[in-house]
Formats: C-alpha cells, structure tokens, sequence
C-alpha cells in the first residue's frame, strides 16, 4: 500500500530557561518589551508533523513517502530518514534557504515562547501523483504549505485517492471556503477538540454538516481519548476510544502525530473498521508522550504488541 504523508518537516530547537518568564516581564512595561532569557541547554530535535507520522509509520514496519520541503540543512535529517528506511526523494531541497524551524524556550512553570521559521515550507512540494494507484493509494494531507494542503487535497478528489485531512495548526491560515471545500471528500477529518471548535466556528458548520461532507470524522482529545463520528450503512454511528495508559508524561509534543500514524496503520493493514485503527493510533501516541522530542521513541513489534493486548485485550493486526 503507497502512503502518502504530506506536511512540514522541521527542525525543533527547544531550550530550558531555569527561571520563570513572570519575574522577567513587567507587565506596566510591555509596550517595550525587551528581554533576555540566559537558557541551560538546547536539544535539537528532527520534527515536523510529516516527518513525526513517517517516523512512527516506519516503526510500524511501513514505507511511507514524505511530500515535503526542506532546506539547505536538511542533511542530517535526511540521514535519520535513511537510516530507518524512509524515501527522500520527493522533499524538495530549496538551497537559498534553512529547513524550517521551530524555537521553544521553556520555563520552570512549563510556559512556553515559541517562534517559527517556515523557511523552507514557504515553498510548494512536488509529486508524481501518477505514479500511484487509486485503489492502492492512502493520503494524509497534514499541516505544511497551505497551497500544498489545498492543491493535494484536490487532486486526491480528482483522482478519487483517499485522504485524511488534518489541518492542525494551520487553521487559523484558512478561509472559510477553502476550509469547506478541502474537508469536502476527505474519507477523514481529523483534529483535536480545540481545532474542531475552531473549525466550527470558521466554517459555521455543524457535526453533522461535518459528516455530510467527509465519511469519518474524528476528534483527539489528549489524555481522554478520542472520538470516531463514522457514517455507516446510512446511519451514523459514534465510537469512544481510550488513551492509552502512559508511564509517565514528558513531553505530549508529536502524540496527535503519532495517533495519525497508528490510525493510518490500521487502516491500510487491517480490515477490523476505523475503531480498531483508532486503537493502534492510541497505542502508537502513548510511547510518544513518554519522551521528550517528537521522534525520540522506539518499540519492536514485539513491543507494541504486547502493549496493545495489555490495554485493549486484544491483538492489534
């Protein structure tokens, strides 16, 4: 099955600041802000939502195909992608600039101040799109370049592809029509609770104008699961999905990202219906928030399987 996984790849450089932002900030001096953070370290992490779900895909023994761009220091990404068997040819390096990046100062009260770099993601992607196979074919159109989000999202229809749609943090780019007509066909909808009211008030759709327009819908919701809107026989039919127990929380940072590769997983490897699918993507987020970084987990197969009986009581492929 050819898996499709377009969206950002980028570089995440987070930093520890040992103090807190409150007692550097006076809040009656704002309007001149000009501070100064001395930080403990800085962690460079390999990122991007379609390089976290290609990652967490290759660990589920699949061969996904990143459409992406990055930049003129994408080389040791490009090995880490080698290195655990995931196609680079079709990210496009753009030499006159940087791999997009993102920069995450964190405090001692876990605030956060971010600043992104799209670099390189302000430029369009390419693909073949007939090299593929329709009935052989599943797409994730995943936060990136919003002309790649639009563009793909329509050439799947035109080609009658499958697609998941996960806007993500790119909704707020969105137009009201664009929004309507990229979830408009989508075999999946896919965001978190936060997003869908965003989405709902963008849109001014309802979620069942939602599930008129793409066949499942299906909405994350951290540490309470997840929950599957799914149309059947002409009936529509609502699923609960627990999380997964975790060990511990370090860093829920690539989860919903890693919940999209098990759920894709489970779709293209098991005939058992999107709960099922949903199941693996819940396993698959629960080793993700048990590091820090977005790519910083591992498991065999061996591994994820004994942890899916022991949650769902039940044998995951």
């Amino acid at each position: 099955m050819n898996i499709l996984v377009s969206g950002s790849v980028a570089y995440d450089r987070i930093m520890d600041f040992p103090g807190k932002f409150s007692d550097h900030i006076l809040p009656e001096k704002i309007h001149i802000l000009n501070v100064c953070f001395m930080i403990n370290e800085l962690k460079e992490n390999f990122g991007g939502t379609a390089g976290n779900i290609a990652y967490a895909l290759s660990l589920l023994g699949e061969t996904p195909t990143i459409i992406a761009t990055s930049g003129r220091d994408f080389e040791p990404y490009k090995k880490w992608l080698v290195k655990h068997k995931i196609p680079t040819e079709y990210i496009k390096v753009i030499d006159e600039e940087l791999t997009a990046g993102a920069y995450i100062t964190t405090d001692q009260s876990d605030n956060q101040i971010t600043a992104f770099n799209p670099g390189a993601m302000k430029y369009c992607a390419g693909f073949d799109f007939d090299s593929v196979s329709k009935e052989e074919t599943l797409a994730i159109v995943s936060p990136g370049n919003l002309d790649d989000m639009i563009n793909f999202s329509k050439i799947y229809k035109q080609k009658g592809i499958d697609y998941i749609f996960d806007p993500g943090q790119s909704l707020p780019a969105w137009s009201k029509e664009n929004l309507m007509e990229t979830i408009d066909g989508a075999k999946i909808f896919i965001c978190n609770d936060y997003e869908f009211q965003l989405t709902q008030e963008k849109t001014s759709m309802s979620t069942e104008d939602i599930i008129k327009k793409s066949e499942i819908l299906i909405i994350t919701k951290g540490e309470f699961g997840s929950t599957i809107i799914n149309k059947e026989n002409g009936n529509t039919k609502t699923y609960e999905i627990p999380a997964a127990k975790v060990s511990s929380i370090k860093d829920p940072t690539g989860a919903g990202d890693a919940y999209r590769a098990g759920l894709i997983k489970g779709l293209v490897s098991s005939n058992r219906g999107i709960a099922h699918a949903a199941k693996i993507g819940a396993v698959c987020a629960a080793y993700a928030v048990e590091v820090y970084g977005t790519q910083n987990f591992h498991f065999t197969s061996d591994e994820f399987n004994e942890r899916f009986k022991e949650v769902f009581k039940e044998s995951p492929f």
